[in-house]
């Protein structure tokens, strides 16, 4: 129950993205297109897991006086990783990521778990948390760039594979796009909208609870 607890709670109350607001950076910057939505969102989902679990095992021998540092050593280890293989397997989507990819390092809600969760609970609780955490994202991203993508260009772009990739195109809206959506200020009202509904829907049920209670 406890581990379900720590893998659903970044998917809906404490989602990263629209309840804690981080890691916004890489969400203003590569929700332009599903796929790198996709390839960003994975990426954090794999440094996020790993790195949890890894600062778990080790919190009890990292001295407090360079627990950031070592945490930032075991982090980039991970991003190291993962840039190595996107390069190799997907060198498309690597180079659509550019520096956001590397800015994982540094990314807010990975220091942040491995700071507030993982250096205090056990291996399997941190596993649960970096994976529910890593979904959240992933799923915040998929949505903004859903929403940007097929206004802003009315396309979805599945897979950045060369030749054959994945783009589905929606004609009425590809004819008629709204470009302020593709740029950064689209991706704040976006995320403002959905962040908005999710606000409104959270005081409708509080309002319900409420009223029933009574």
């Amino acid at each position: 129950m406890a581990n379900k607890k720590e893998l659903t709670k970044g998917l809906f109350k404490e989602n990263p993205t629209f309840v804690l607001l981080l890691g916004l950076c890489p969400t203003l910057g590569v929700t332009t297109m599903v796929s790198n939505a996709i390839g960003m969102g994975f990426s954090v989902l794999f440094v996020l897991t790993l790195s949890n679990i890894m600062i778990s095992l080790l919190r009890n021998v990292i001295p407090d006086d360079v627990r950031i540092p070592s945490y930032i050593v075991i982090i980039s280890s991970f991003v190291t990783i993962i840039e190595m293989l996107l390069h190799a397997f997907v060198p498309s989507l690597y180079t659509a990521l550019g520096v956001y990819l590397p800015l994982i390092v540094v990314n807010c809600i990975i220091l942040g778990r491995a700071e507030a969760f993982a250096n205090k609970n056990t291996v399997g609780d941190s596993a649960y948390d970096g994976i529910g955490m890593g979904l959240g994202f992933t799923i915040a991203l998929l949505l903004i760039a859903l929403i940007r993508e097929v206004l802003g260009s009315g396309t979805i772009t599945l897979f950045p594979l060369g030749e054959w990739s994945g783009v589905i195109h929606i004609p009425l809206i590809e004819a008629n796009p709204i470009r302020v959506i593709t740029l950064a200020p689209g991706a704040l009202l976006v995320m403002g909208c959905i962040i908005a509904f999710n606000n409104y829907r959270d005081n409708k049920k509080a309002s319900n609870a409420k009223r029933e209670n009574k």
